[in-house]
């Protein structure tokens, strides 16, 4: 399976770039600066393409933008995804002096692109942090996906396994997202009030 990663030069797209490959996968880091794209790429040993391209060459897309720019993406990118597969990993937040909050808006990032694109959009890793992501051994902890198409479901399970120690568990519909963005901010007013790493772990299921 051939990964593109929209937005790999940034923090979390590097590091989903960088462990996705590790674990032997064909991975295009995407950037819309084709020269910064190949030059992290080739500190990664992999593929650098512009976004557009790197849809265009996938078997699955990870949209690892920032939250702020992943719907005007998603938009731009539309027919170079075409009906390919996209995971949606931002979460929409609102920070304020009394600390963060989910967007106010009443669908998730994630079902607000999938009205964007025409390919089958799945929501996830929102727990998963990218210094965790990044550092030299996996996060130990439990990662969540979403969404409505089965295949794309599946595809997006498989390669979140390859990226904890943990779990990738299937979280249902993409509906669930609104609850598993909602979980970023509950993640870093965690973070910021004990000046951790939080990462979660489920108990209880088989």
């Amino acid at each position: 399976m051939r990964v593109a990663v929209v937005g790999g030069t940034g923090p979390f797209g590097r590091a989903l770039a960088t462990r996705l490959h590790a674990s032997g996968l064909d991975v295009i880091v995407g950037s819309r600066d084709a020269e910064r794209a190949s030059a992290t790429a080739l500190e990664i040993d992999c593929v650098g393409e512009t976004n557009g391209d790197a849809c265009a060459d996938a078997d699955f897309i990870m949209l690892a933008v920032n939250a702020e720019a992943a719907l005007d993406t998603a938009r731009e990118l539309r027919d170079a995804i075409g009906e390919t597969p996209v995971l949606s990993v931002a979460s929409e937040l609102r920070f304020s002096k009394h600390g963060v909050f989910p967007s106010p808006d009443a669908l998730s990032l994630a079902e607000r692109i999938q009205v964007a694109v025409s390919a089958p959009v799945v929501a996830g890793l929102h727990s998963l942090a990218a210094a965790s992501l990044g550092a030299e051994e996996p996060p130990d902890e439990d990662a969540f996906l979403c969404g409505d198409d089965a295949g794309a479901k599946a595809l997006g399970l498989e390669l979140a396994s390859r990226l904890t120690v943990g779990r990738a568990l299937d979280a249902g519909p993409l509906a669930s997202a609104r609850a598993l963005e909602g979980l970023t901010a509950v993640i870093v007013n965690m973070n910021k009030r004990y000046k951790g790493h939080a990462g979660i772990r489920v108990t209880g299921l088989p």
